[in-house]
C-alpha cells in the first residue's frame, strides 16, 4: 500500500487530525497483512517518529 498524500481541510490543521489519518492507515495496513510505502513527506516523517510502525514500513 502507498501513502502517496495526505491533506486535511485548512480548519482541522493542528488538530492532529492529519496523525490520526496516518495512524489509521497504518492499522488497515495490518488488518489486511499489506506492507506500506511512504511517499508523503508528512507521512514519512511521522512513521518515521513512531517505531511501533516500523513493521508495516517498506524502506
Amino acid at each position: 500500500m502507498t501513502i502517496d498524500n495526505t491533506e486535511v481541510d485548512e480548519s482541522l490543521k493542528g488538530e492532529g487530525v492529519g496523525h490520526e489519518l496516518v495512524d489509521k492507515a497504518i492499522a488497515f495496513a495490518r488488518r489486511n497483512r499489506m506492507k506500506v510505502i511512504p511517499y508523503c513527506p508528512f507521512a514519512k516523517s511521522i512513521i518515521d517518529k513512531t517505531p511501533e510502525f516500523q513493521d508495516v514500513i517498506i524502506k
